[in-house]
């Protein structure tokens, strides 16, 4: 019982991180494409700022729960996928390292190299996400010994690739109706506008990786043994279809909700699909690491929970905080503030 509570705790931790770390992953993608001049850049900038390093926690909230309720998993993870795993975090190091270096040589020169750096630190972990996630659904060849028997490239199949696209393109949504919400005159319009051509694609895409899905995993077992589970498949598919109708009405915030609830519920459609693994083997699936042969001692995960239902409250109520107080609308007289970015 308490190994399961500890998987959807660790499935509900990595949908929260794509939630709150997707809108800025896709802000920091669109913003060479979004931003016409210096002063939209550091709007754009400004809309993450606040926020970006606060969602980063979760990341690493999922992999401390890795860690400690399954340290099996997180041993054959972090080993197996060290190259990919060295690749993200390489990649969100940069991206962090541009929020605060960007502004401190008044250089058009030096801002296109960090800007660049907020560009590739953002597309690369929001590919590199769905990428893992998508081979995670798919089965990773692992052995007995729980070796991983392949190479990063092993990794970049076909089915992985349309989850890294499917990934990107969520996150693109995400992060161009976040900052619809937060301007407002032209760039809220064609930012609202990206959201709506982003939409038709980002729907082609993620029925391509449900077809998949049924043909390349095993995610649809758990629900055709208990149909009541395709509940959850509704919680992305109302996501998409409100989205639609909000970006139509120009209702910035509940678009971007639904989107929220898109990427949620796309999360937690492959996590209840693969229970009990955290990583199947796609070599043999005895050889797969589920909630039994890779969890700590009950006793662990008592402590645990106990110590995870009294802090990650404070940690929400305190995340609610930061939202409620930093997510007015974005103006030009926001930038002459010490703080602003």
């Amino acid at each position: 019982m308490l190994e399961t509570i500890w998987f959807l705790l660790w499935g509900i931790l990595w949908a929260i991180y794509f939630v709150l770390d997707g809108f800025d992953l896709g802000l920091g993608t669109l913003l060479p494409f979004l931003a016409k001049n210096e002063e939209e850049k550091r709007i754009i900038y400004n809309a993450m700022g606040p926020f970006w390093d606060g969602n980063e926690v979760w990341l690493i909230t999922a992999g401390g729960v890795t860690f400690a309720a399954f340290p099996g998993t997180y041993a054959v993870m972090f080993s197996g996928l060290y190259t990919a795993l060295m690749l993200l975090l390489i990649a969100l190091i940069v991206r962090g390292v541009s929020f605060e270096f960007r502004s401190k040589v008044e250089s058009p020169a030096w801002r296109r190299v960090w800007d660049t750096c907020m560009f590739v630190g953002s597309f690369l972990p929001a590919l590199l996400l769905g990428v893992a996630f998508a081979n995670i659904f798919k089965g990773i060849p692992i052995d007995e010994n729980g070796i991983f028997q392949g190479n990063i490239f092993t990794l970049l199949n076909p089915y992985g690739l349309v989850g890294g696209v499917l990934f990107v393109l969520l996150f693109l949504e995400h992060g161009a109706l976040w900052l619809a919400f937060r301007t407002e005159g032209d760039l809220q319009l064609r930012s609202g506008a990206v959201a709506a051509r982003v939409w038709p694609i980002k729907v082609v895409v993620a029925v391509v990786f449900l077809a998949f899905s049924a043909m390349s995993t095993k995610l649809y077992a758990n629900y055709l043994a208990n149909p009541i589970l395709f509940v959850i498949l509704l919680l992305p598919l109302a996501g998409i279809f409100l989205s639609r109708i909000y970006i139509g009405a120009q209702k910035w915030l509940m678009a971007w909700i639904a989107s929220a609830v898109t990427i949620a519920g796309t999360a937690l459609f492959g996590v209840i699909g693969i229970y009990p693994a955290l990583l199947p083997s796609s070599i043999n699936p005895a050889y797969s690491m589920t909630i039994t042969n890779s969890a700590s001692s009950p006793l662990t995960l008592k402590i645990m929970l106990g110590v995870a239902l009294t802090f990650v409250p404070i940690v929400i109520a305190y995340q609610f905080w930061v939202y409620k107080t930093f997510s007015h609308t974005l103006t030009a007289k926001d930038l002459e503030y010490e703080e602003a970015y």
